[in-house]
This record gives structure tokens, C-alpha cells and sequence, in this order.
């Protein structure tokens, strides 16, 4: 389908892959780092899903941009920009890291990848992290080039992505460890191909080095994936929900933390790295955060769409909120409505009853839990 309803222009950029997703019926799109982001297809929600848990999709998220950091001084701005120690990292390794301010406010994120000793890239989630870098190398003299490279991501997802990835870059890609990276050959170039991705069904992420390549890389893997059910896909929500991802904008912005996105091992806060942020986060630690992600089982009928957040109540003396359901969603494995939402501190021990205020102005019991979801009781 075309993409009505979008004004699109170089503000909002179609990527190397948008004519397959519209040839393939995309119903559907959202916009993340200034491009375009599929969100729907023929299938429903539930049958999208339950495609992903046993066969293979496609996804076309080349709005995960790439900052790329190269230069005398990279590795130290990397380092600067996050509280995850980046000491011990290996060229050819992906890490997830949080991106601070220097309040301990969330800015992103990203997948790290160690290009080089003098080469990272942060594949971002939605927000111009490009600036927020290019600001710090500035105001701090760094010597290190700052820049957004032509690489638009295609991810390959679910239980059956290795046989169909093997099947176009060679057996080799087997021995790709988890959130780690290598090269392979594609029409005479080396392309970086990464065992990771936004979902817990497995797979990997190609990170297309070459836009006038996309058209030829989605016909090459739609091709070699016919024997497994390949399909066009895009990040479920309700696999999204179950595995507890969080997404930025939604569960997290500034006005959160990594500790309280329960991100505490992904931060080094002894002394030992410099970061900005350092003593924001410091203080958080030693007082303790007042809030936490968490899950919360939803009871009712099939809940609408979480367009605005619910407020989340403790069945106390006036019904005092205690959280906002910022995700929610039907999981038609687990029989039961779920969603994310940061808890108060007293109330987010797995057990606590809740009461959820829906959209549709129902009052829903409802039950915390920690993340990912497992089988309710």
C-alpha cells in the first residue's frame, strides 16, 4: 500500500526496504528516527504472533540508525555516554547499554557495537542521540568523528531464522554466538550480521551497509525462506509485553533511570569509569529508587488499546495511585490481559494486588509481577 496518511519527505524517510513491505501489504506505519517503521500486516495481532513463536519474518527496522563514533577518541566518548563499563568489550561484541544525562535521565537504549578500538556504533531506539554526541565531542575537544553511515537494518526473527540465514550466507553463520557480530559476503560485499534482535524467538540483524542493496537483500531472503514459512513481520506487542522489552517513549524517557528500568547490572557506579551522569546515579543507588518496572496481570475481557496510560491504584484509603499501565495487551498464551508499568516502591513485590483503571472505564482487579511474564500462579 502506499503510505497514505504520511506527508513523506526527508523528514520522514522511506528506507531501502519499503518497497517490498508495501508489495508485501503493509496496512500500516509508524514513524521512529525521522523513517519509516511497518507495524501491520495482512494477519492479525494474534496470527502475527503466533507466526513469529513457530516459523520466520522479515522485519524492516532501519529506523534503528546508527550513531557512529570513529577517531582518537571514540572509545572514551563511548564510554562517557554510558554508565556500563566498556573497559572489557571485544571488538566483534554487541552490548546493551543505557545512554544518561546527567540527572541519571534516560536518552536511549542502544544495541553498542565494537566496530574497532577506534570505531563503535550505538544503534538507537527513537531519540537524536546523533546530537547529544556530536555536542559532547565538541564541548570536550575530543578528537573523534561523529556521524550517521548509510546501514539500514533488516532483522530476520523466530525459531527458524539460523536454518533460513544458513541457507543464504553459508553454514558459518551458525557459529555466531548471541550478541555477537561477523562479516559475510552479499553480491560482492561484506556485510555485518549480528545474532540479536527485538524479540525472545531468536534470530539476527543484518546491518545493510548499502542502501541500493535493500530491494536485492529482501528478494534473496523472501526466496530462500519459502521452505519455512517465511512472512513480512514487525516488533509484536504482545511478544514485546511477554518478554518484558521495554520501549523508549513508552515505558522509559528522561524522567526515568536505568535502575529503575531494572538495568542496575548494566551499570558500573563503584568510581572506576567516568561517565556523565556518574553521581546522579550514585545518589539514586545509595537512597534507593522509588519506583521500578514491573509486570501486571490484568484480569477482564480482552483489554482496548493502551493509547494513554492507566493509572494503576492500591485498594487503600482513597485509592492511591501507585503506577500507570504504560503497555497493555491481550496474550492469548497466557490467557490473560498483561502490561508494563512502573511501580511504586512498597507495592512492586510480585503478588501485590492492584486495581487498573482501563480506557474503556472499567475497573480491573489486577496482579504485579516481575518480568519476563511466566504462567500466571
Amino acid at each position: 500500500m502506499p503510505t497514505s496518511g504520511l506527508n513523506v519527505s526527508r523528514r520522514i524517510r522511506r528506507t531501502p526496504y519499503t518497497d517490498q513491505v508495501e508489495a508485501h501489504g503493509v496496512r500500516g506505519f509508524s514513524v521512529v528516527n525521522h523513517m519509516l517503521l511497518p507495524k501491520a500486516y495482512q494477519r492479525s495481532l494474534q496470527d502475527d504472533y503466533w507466526h513469529l513463536r513457530e516459523h520466520v519474518q522479515l522485519w524492516d527496522v532501519s529506523c534503528q540508525r546508527q550513531v557512529e563514533l570513529r577517531g582518537k577518541h571514540a572509545a572514551r566518548l563511548a564510554q562517557w555516554m554510558t554508565p556500563r563499563d566498556l573497559r572489557r568489550a571485544e571488538v566483534g561484541q554487541c552490548l546493551y547499554v543505557a545512554i544518561v544525562d546527567e540527572n541519571g535521565g534516560m536518552i536511549n537504549d542502544p544495541l553498542l557495537l565494537k566496530l574497532a578500538e577506534d570505531r563503535f556504533w550505538f544503534s538507537i531506539a527513537d531519540s537524536d542521540v546523533l546530537l547529544w554526541a556530536k555536542g559532547l565531542a565538541l564541548g570536550a575537544g575530543m578528537e573523534v568523528e561523529v556521524s550517521e553511515p548509510d546501514v539500514s537494518v533488516l532483522a530476520v526473527q523466530g525459531p527458524k531464522a539460523e536454518d533460513l540465514m544458513a541457507n543464504v550466507f553459508g553454514p558459518g553463520i551458525r557459529d555466531v554466538k548471541f550478541f555477537r557480530f561477523a562479516e559475510f559476503e552479499f553480491q560482492g560485499t561484506r556485510q555485518l550480521i549480528a545474532r540479536s534482535g527485538y524479540s525472545k524467538q531468536g534470530g539476527f540483524e543484518i546491518y545493510l551497509n548499502d542502501g541500493s542493496l535493500g530491494s536485492a537483500l529482501w528478494d534473496t531472503l523472501w526466496k530462500a525462506g519459502q521452505p519455512f514459512d517465511v512472512a513480512p513481520g514487525c516488533p509484536n506487542l504482545i511478544e514485546r509485553v511477554e518478554g518484558g522489552l521495554l520501549s523508549y517513549g513508552n515505558e522509559m524517557t528522561r524522567e526515568n533511570n536505568p535502575l529503575e528500568c531494572a538495568m542496575d547490572d548494566y551499570c558500573t557506579l563503584d568510581g572506576s569509569i567516568d561517565f556523565i551522569g556518574r553521581t546522579a546515579l550514585q545518589s539514586l543507588q545509595r537512597d534507593g529508587v522509588q519506583r521500578l518496572i514491573r509486570g501486571v496481570w490484568i484480569d477482564g475481557a480482552p483489554c482496548p488499546p493502551c493509547a494513554t496510560p492507566w493509572p494503576v491504584v492500591h485498594n487503600g484509603v482513597g485509592d492511591r495511585q501507585i503506577g500507570q499501565i504504560t503497555t497493555a495487551i491481550y496474550s492469548p498464551r497466557f490467557e490473560c490481559n498483561i502490561g508494563l508499568s512502573m511501580i511504586e516502591r512498597g507495592f512492586w513485590e510480585p503478588g501485590q494486588p492492584v486495581t487498573v483503571h482501563s480506557a474503556d472505564g472499567d475497573r480491573r482487579g489486577g496482579t504485579v509481577t516481575s518480568l519476563p511474564f511466566a504462567s500466571p500462579g
